[in-house]
């Protein structure tokens, strides 16, 4: 039987294509509406919208942070960055999918820009922790951001050198953010939708490092 540091390990460490889990050819089923301000996150982009995915440890209380920014029309959970075709929460958690928990973030880019919507996750996280997210541990709690065009990564290269420096201007260390352009969204189960809504006094690990990320000035 293994012992709690091996289990912690495996949890930690992203499997190889050909050991993750299979997953399955059917999507899960959700209503595909917010539950918070009704609007559809099942959608095509319109000319003034924008999406980006965030991973910043559990995403209940990642995406109750992001639906409340102003500017953001619409948010919804799921997983990404992995191998396994439409995992559930459970296959997730096991450290066998290689996915983490992410928020789709769509926003309106006349009301906030990326910097903006990126301000608010370097901020509201610790990107140095690697594998884990507080006590929050396992591969799932990683830190991830997944673009969806060039113009996006060059902005989010950007800001992440420039959270760098003030990072260690504060005394930590550097940003193990996995930065990639997004490969599949696949949406978590409809009551991890808007969580802390349903559950106002679910659990939240949502913590930042104190530091503050510059926006503009060359960023």
């Amino acid at each position: 039987m293994p012992s709690n540091i091996e289990a912690i390990l495996k949890k930690s460490a992203i499997p190889a294509e050909a050991d993750a889990l299979p997953g399955r050819s059917t999507p899960l089923k959700i209503s595909g509406i917010h539950a918070v301000n009704k609007e559809p996150f099942i959608r095509s982009e319109k000319s003034n919208e924008s999406e980006i995915i965030l991973g910043m440890g559990c995403f209940w209380g990642a995406e109750c942070k992001l639906w409340n920014t102003p500017g953001v029309i619409v948010t919804s959970v799921g997983y990404a960055g992995g191998f396994t075709s439409n995992p559930t929460y459970e296959e997730v958690c096991s450290g066998q999918t290689g996915h983490s928990e992410v928020v789709q973030v769509v926003f309106d880019t006349s009301i906030i820009s990326l910097e903006g919507v990126l301000k608010v996750f370097w901020e509201n996280h610790d990107p140095t922790q690697g594998m884990r997210q507080g006590n929050d541990i396992g591969s799932q709690y990683r830190s991830v951001i997944y673009t969806t065009n060039d113009k996006d990564m060059a902005i989010v290269e950007a800001s992440k050198a420039a959270f760098q420096k003030e990072l260690i201007s504060a005394g930590h260390g550097m940003i193990t953010t996995e930065i990639e352009p997004l490969d599949t969204y696949y949406f978590a189960e409809e009551y991890h939708q808007q969580y802390l809504h349903k559950n106002p006094n679910g659990y939240c690990g949502l913590a930042g490092t104190g530091v503050s990320c510059p926006i503009g000035l060359g960023v």
